[in-house]
């Protein structure tokens, strides 16, 4: 059996796709980074390492939007596109998780 089908993405210009990746990529790494949920110093750090090229790759894709006049971001399409690509789980890792009842 097949898994459901994704929805489709929703249409986004190709600076806004640059912003959505490099944007979850830093949400991915910043949840291997968290101190509440990380497991390793080791896998911290290198995920630490690799945030300061994916953070300056989303700042070139918000440079590229800035400079070619897309002045303004649109959250409800970008949310839709986070969404369709996990956005919602992936972000949950950056979160404090709730303390266990004992």
């Amino acid at each position: 059996m097949l898994p459901p089908e994704l929805p489709p993405l929703p249409a986004l210009t190709r600076a806004e796709c640059a912003v959505v990746d490099a944007y979850l990529e830093v949400v991915d790494l910043l949840g291997r980074i968290n101190p509440a949920r990380s497991t390793d110093t080791y896998g911290a750090v290198r995920a630490a390492q690799a945030l300061v090229g994916r953070a300056a790759a989303l700042r070139e894709a918000l440079t590229l939007m800035h400079d070619r006049g897309e002045s303004g971001l649109h959250p409800v399409t970008l949310g839709r596109a986070l969404r369709v690509l996990d956005g919602e789980r992936r972000a949950g890792r950056l979160t404090v998780p709730p303390e266990h009842a004992s």
